[in-house]
């Protein structure tokens, strides 16, 4: 079994059943939005697709693929379990269980800014591990915030072909493109909506809500030195020192576009004493 079930459907450029703003903060690491979404998406999920849950098997949801700091999905996916777990628990069934495809490298281009076939150039880079004995004979959910050319599905499909992965598999999104004729570059209109500057930077990482995900670590890795110092100057000490842990925890030390930030955190550890 490999079907679909997508939240939202985006047939216009104009006109959308989601908040464009909602969803930008919650690509830069509101988590109260991925609370929302995943409520949302899991009702949703319900209401047309409840018989799937009807099964011995056990269950496992997945967020696309990363490798140490989690994606904003993942915090999708994180939420989305919590729901689906309580249903379970109702019905007398198992707790799902929550797992991932691990990948060994990043990049620092800007997906949101390429077509289908740059996109799934870019991530055939990659190299992915998954677990193909412990998925064998589940169902497996996938979640993913939104669908826009299908690469990371064609890729996810392409790691479980290669490892021979024998499960069900079920891709969520919270939100999916139907109408083709729309440029690809849409979803750097919704992941910028309501983020666009490195102040919006600031307030969101102001909040308590607020959590690190991919996305934000490698904006704030890229800046160029005087937003990067302005940043600095607005945000909390802790909030900075755990941006360098994440960021060595990635391997993007190694990435000489981030050499400079990274080196500027390093010095502002030391200068502490630590």
């Amino acid at each position: 079994m490999n079907k679909r079930y997508s939240l939202h459907h985006i047939h216009s450029a104009d006109e959308f059943t989601f908040s464009p703003a909602e969803y930008s903060y919650f690509k830069y690491g509101a988590k109260s939005y991925a609370e929302k979404f995943a409520k949302e998406l899991f009702d949703g999920f319900i209401a047309g697709h409840a018989e799937l849950l009807n099964t011995e098997k056990e269950i496992v949801v997945l967020p696309s693929p990363y490798m140490a700091i989690p994606t904003a999905s993942n915090f999708l996916c994180f939420f989305f379990k919590k729901h689906l777990d309580m249903y379970l628990f109702q019905k007398g069934m198992k707790s799902s269980i929550l797992s991932k495809i691990n990948r060994n490298h990043t990049y620092i281009t800007d997906y949101g800014n390429l077509n289908f076939e740059d996109r799934k150039n870019l991530i055939a880079n990659d190299t992915y591990y998954i677990d193909k004995d412990f998925l064998r004979g589940k169902l497996c959910i996938f979640i993913d915030d939104i669908k826009i050319t299908g690469s990371h599905e064609f890729t996810v499909n392409r790691i479980l072909n290669e490892y021979n992965v024998e499960a069900d598999f079920m891709f969520l999104y919270y939100a999916e493109l139907m109408n083709f004729d729309l440029d690809p570059k849409i979803e750097n209109f919704f992941n910028y909506y309501a983020v666009k500057n490195i102040k919006h930077i600031a307030e969101v990482m102001g909040k308590p809500d607020f959590e690190f995900n991919t996305r934000i670590v490698k904006y704030i890795l890229g800046l160029d030195s005087s937003n990067f110092d302005y940043l600095t100057s607005k945000v909390k000490k802790e909030q900075m020192d755990l941006l360098l842990e994440l960021a060595i925890s990635n391997n993007y030390h190694l990435i000489k576009e981030y050499e400079n930030n990274i080196n500027t955190l390093t010095q502002t550890e030391l200068y502490y004493g630590y």
